[in-house]
């Protein structure tokens, strides 16, 4: 958890419109759909399952419920092989060895009792699973295990019995229970299908890539210090762009990178050039980027300079 400063924590919405104003004051622009989930997820005391492609914002969803109700983000970035050392907790055993030979240096022979004295919780490392049963009543963290679709089946197995009772048992110890359950934010990027009893203890949510009115609004929010004009023809051409046979389409996330970009390059309206040159930016695959540059990228360009002219 950070040490940095951070707000009072702030009392759970008790509305779906009062979670959409939550999110609006971290500029995160939400549907209303996305709202009433996490209104739902608070209120339930629930984790929040999120599915979607890369960039669609969310992983910020967690951010920004951390920030506007002040509580601590703990963060679980998943990956294959992850293991219950990394996740959960693991002993200091450079500790617990220069603690048993300074035992020994004391003249202490009771084996039994100096292991006991090793595994306590003096020796404990606690990794991001165990960190989040740590929070206060009324102060619990935001947990958010992203990407979990990286990891493998067994560890996925292991995070039922933390999402069914938010606790986790120590053999050395015992079971260690939240004193309050922390808000749960799941991401996956659908590499591969979640199994179902773990979906089951979430609320879940497609997170989809928005419309061309909320991604205005969200790069009016992002990339204030861009012009309108480019703005607007922005987002006209990556919602053509999404329609296009790619790869890998623009998420939000690209959206905002190629915004500020463009806008540091002074870039007034798209022309192109500008748009061959800094479509990687926006795409992450030489394929892709082979198939727009040149002829298709102008004619999507005309075509979005053409329906502002119509509209």
């Amino acid at each position: 958890m950070s040490d940095a400063p951070r707000a009072l924590p702030r009392a759970l919405p008790s509305s779906i419109d009062e979670t959409a104003t939550l999110m609006s004051e971290a500029d995160y622009v939400a549907d209303r759909s996305l709202a009433t989930v996490a209104f739902l997820s608070m209120r339930m005391g629930r984790p929040i399952f999120l599915e979607g492609e890369a960039g669609v914002g969310k992983t910020e969803l967690a951010k920004v419920l951390s920030t506007t109700l002040g509580r601590p983000l703990v963060r679980l970035q998943c990956y294959e092989g992850l293991d219950v050392a990394s996740a959960v907790y693991e002993w200091n055993y450079a500790r617990q060895m220069l603690e048993i030979r300074l035992a020994e240096a004391a003249g202490e022979t009771d084996r039994e009792r100096l292991s006991k004295g090793i595994f306590t919780e003096e020796f404990l490392i606690r990794r991001p699973l165990l960190q989040a049963l740590d929070g206060e009543p009324g102060a619990a963290p935001v947990l958010l295990i992203d990407e979990l679709d990286r990891t493998d089946e067994p560890f996925e197995a292991y995070l039922l019995e933390v999402l069914s009772d938010f606790q986790i048992s120590i053999p050395e110890i015992g079971t260690i229970k939240a004193p309050e359950p922390p808000l749960v934010v799941i991401t996956s990027n659908r590499t591969r299908e979640i199994h179902d009893a773990l979906k089951r203890r979430c609320l879940y949510h497609w997170v989809d890539y928005p419309d061309a009115a909320r991604e205005l609004e969200i790069l009016r929010r992002k990339a204030p210090e861009a012009p309108e004009q480019l703005t607007q023809q922005i987002v006209g051409f990556i919602q053509e762009l999404r329609k296009q046979d790619l790869f890998k389409q623009p998420g939000v996330a690209e959206t905002i990178d190629w915004t500020r970009a463009l806008t540091e390059l002074d870039v007034i309206v798209l022309d192109p050039d500008t748009i061959n040159n800094t479509l990687g930016v926006i795409l992450k695959y030489q394929d892709d980027i082979v198939k727009m540059q040149g002829s298709e990228a102008s004619r999507i360009l005309q075509q979005v300079r053409a329906e502002a002219v119509a509209g």
